[in-house]
């Protein structure tokens, strides 16, 4: 099967589940394909009552309950993806911007499966892009042990960190308080990407959402950048 029709049900599958799980699908939902990560963009996707909690400055408990139904739908996503590429899924982040009524979900599998791969690592923005999510790492919390930046189209970008969590983080976690964490951690950091990065300058166009996702067990996480 061509990629371009497999991507185009996966686009399908996925705005299925979340219509199933939310009791309204997106406007729009696109998967995006490059080598070993897939990319899935959303637009219009907010329920009457997230609406609601937004308006009221409610913008947590939103985050809360998205966080525990998405983690259903990632895994049955999950296993859809494996079993129409036949590799596994090392890895699934989610994140939104609820302003803007779009999201972001980032899928890594363990094997470089080379179909419709351009085989390209390097790109012009690639370490200034490396070194500007380092930069602003640094002033949240910590500089990442590991900054990789990788090009899914001309207007996505992605950037994995691995090595980011500083003590009292960890011990957060070892306490129970992960989901409490990964809220703040959105709020602070993404607040920090947006009014101080230079990531205009960066891709000489103007960056449109960036998203940003943790996985605290592995301690790394995967930052999306769409340019408008």
């Amino acid at each position: 099967m061509e990629i371009q029709q497999r991507l185009l049900e996966i686009s399908t599958l996925a705005s299925k589940m979340l219509r199933k799980n939310f009791g309204r699908g997106p406007e729009n939902c696109q998967a995006y394909w490059r080598p070993p990560f897939m990319v899935i963009t959303i637009r219009g996707f907010l329920t009457p009552m997230e609406a609601i909690l937004l308006e009221n400055g409610n913008r947590d408990a939103i985050e809360f309950s998205r966080r525990i139904v998405m983690n259903n739908i990632l895994n049955q996503l999950k296993g859809a993806l494996e079993a129409e590429f036949d590799q596994d899924v090392q890895a699934f982040y989610h994140d939104w911007n609820y302003e803007r009524n779009t999201g972001m979900l980032m899928a890594i599998f363990d094997e470089n499966v080379t179909v419709g791969s351009d085989g390209g690592e390097m790109f012009p923005e690639r370490l200034p892009l490396e070194q500007e999510v380092a930069r602003i790492s640094l002033l949240v919390q910590k500089t990442p042990e590991i900054t990789e930046a990788y090009r899914i189209t001309p207007k996505i970008y992605l950037v994995k960190r691995t090595g980011i969590l500083v003590p009292i983080e960890k011990a957060l976690i070892a306490k129970g308080y992960e989901q409490t964490l990964l809220v703040t951690k959105d709020e602070l950091e993404k607040s920090y990407f947006n009014r101080e990065g230079r990531f205009n300058e960066i891709f000489q166009q103007k960056v449109a959402d960036i998203f940003v996702d943790w996985n605290l067990n592995d301690d790394n996480s995967m930052l999306g950048f769409v340019l408008a």
